[in-house]
């Protein structure tokens, strides 16, 4: 009987994960997170749903409106992922690092929620050695192992996050499921949690000991777990740190396409060429991790700053992850201008940016999905 489920499991095509083999790694998930999991294995390899970085909270020239949303102003829709950052709820901060107060993001992820979408979170959380911020790379993950100096500390803080999660939920009761990505880009050097600040089997303890700690001792049942890197040079750099699939749902990459500021249409065009080729590169590894443990993946960060190519969204983005089975797209934040850096500062369209019409194309695109056709797929259900 074993050996038939085993065989059983690669009988579909390439890189479609058959729903049998398919499971949450939290066996008590709550009946809404089972369910948003098996629409997403159902839809895995038929439908991508596009997702926005901090989507109701503000955009250009604009910040706190209700109903207010970039993307529902070009399309006349909402995005069917809604990104969230929780850095600063380790401090019992009132807003996050990106100043969203904490408060107002509780009431825009029960309302994406409400409209059938996803919320997916990450956590910029600060350095709990130093004090610093999150690019604090002071080397802290082993002090804040279990037996680290730092362990109880570190606990105090995800007891703070565990409440927050806790604390999103319905008028109903129901506790709305989170896509949870901690501890990203776990590849690069950026981070204190990065991979030049701790070893292999330290990163996996960290990842092994939070999804235990949120899981079996806060009993949080509402969360799928995304395991996520960056951009990477080969396989062995993608699983080096992955802490295998007893502990991820998911698998993910960041990726984002860069170009000299008032870079030539040539520069642009070289630009494109090059991150169409990693980006594919690097899915295609994702997919085949993913599909060999039967889990779910996501390209959970991705973008071009100032959207500078008119038709970046269909003949770049598209055309280079149109034919993975990726369940999500996502696009970081419509900060806007930028003072500091003295430049604009986004990563999807807005109402008369150039990139708009193109954008529109996207939408129509019937791999692509939206609020609209997500709220009629009833994801919860």
């Amino acid at each position: 009987m074993k050996s038939f489920y085993l065989i059983a499991c690669f009988l579909l095509s390439e890189w479609v994960i058959n729903p049998v083999c398919a499971q949450l790694i939290d066996s008590m998930a709550t009946s809404e997170t089972k369910a948003l999991y098996n629409h997403l294995v159902s839809l895995s390899g038929k439908k991508i749903m596009f997702g926005h970085q901090d989507d109701l909270a503000y955009g250009v020239h604009w910040k706190y409106e209700d109903g207010r949303s970039d993307i529902k102003e070009v399309i006349n829709d909402f995005p069917a992922v809604f990104g969230w950052d929780i850095g600063g709820i380790e401090h019992g901060h009132s807003n996050n690092l990106d100043s969203v107060p904490f408060d107002r993001m509780k009431k825009y992820i029960i309302e994406a929620y409400h409209k059938g979408a996803i919320n997916t979170i990450s956590w910029h959380t600060d350095n709990p050695v130093t004090g610093g911020n999150s690019w604090d790379t002071t080397r802290a993950v082993k002090e804040i192992l279990p037996g680290g100096k730092h362990h109880s500390f570190f606990v105090s803080w995800l007891d703070r996050v565990a409440t927050f999660l806790n604390s999103l939920e319905t008028n109903n009761g129901v506790k709305i499921p989170i896509l949870f990505r901690p501890f990203h880009e776990l590849n690069g050097g950026w981070f204190w949690w990065g991979r030049p600040y701790c070893s292999p089997e330290e990163y996996k303890a960290l990842w092994k000991f939070t999804i235990e700690y949120l899981r079996d001792v806060r009993h949080i049942h509402q969360l799928i777990y995304v395991y996520n890197t960056n951009s990477f040079s080969n396989e062995p750099e993608f699983t080096e740190r992955y802490p295998g699939k007893e502990l991820a749902d998911m698998l993910s990459l960041d990726i984002y396409q860069r170009a000299p500021l008032n870079a030539s249409k040539e520069q642009l065009k070289n630009s494109s060429l090059k991150f169409e080729k990693q980006l594919k590169e690097n899915l295609k590894v994702v997919v085949q991790i993913a599909h060999q443990d039967h889990k779910l993946s996501a390209l959970s960060e991705t973008g071009f700053e100032a959207i500078p190519v008119r038709d970046w969204w269909t003949r770049v983005l598209y055309n280079a992850i149109k034919d993975f089975p990726i369940s999500y797209v996502l696009v970081w934040r419509n900060h806007g201008f930028m003072e500091a850096k003295n430049k604009m500062h986004y990563f999807a369209p807005f109402k008369g940016q150039k990139s708009a019409g193109d954008f529109k194309k996207l939408y129509k695109k019937k791999r692509m999905l939206f609020s609209k056709a997500t709220k009629k797929i009833n994801l919860y259900q």
